[in-house]
């Protein structure tokens, strides 16, 4: 979703980014620890959230697609792909290999 005048571009990529970020930490919050009278409140208020973040989410995917360019570090956490880290050995370890 395009607000009006405003130019597709890394800035605009990036502030896309940083909204996305900042609904996932509304989410969790909302989830652990705001109060609601009942259960379907609580369902209504994420799903709300929820759907306002997944059209910023297809928004920013369509600009990357779009080849906008954009610095992987500023993705939000969300969209980050899990680097598995390589475990450390021990000093003994490495004597034995």
């Amino acid at each position: 979703m395009q607000r009006p005048g405003l130019v597709p571009d890394k800035y605009y990529l990036k502030s896309l980014h940083e909204e996305i970020d900042l609904f996932d930490r509304k989410l969790v919050h909302m989830a652990k620890f705001e109060t609601f009278a009942t259960d379907a409140a609580r369902e209504t208020a994420i799903g709300k959230l929820t759907t306002k973040r997944a059209t910023l989410a297809k928004a920013a995917q369509k600009l990357a697609e779009d080849g906008i360019e954009f610095n992987p570090s500023e993705l939000p956490r969300s969209f980050r792909v899990p680097v598995q880290s390589i475990e450390p050995t021990t000093i003994a370890e490495a004597k034995t290999a």
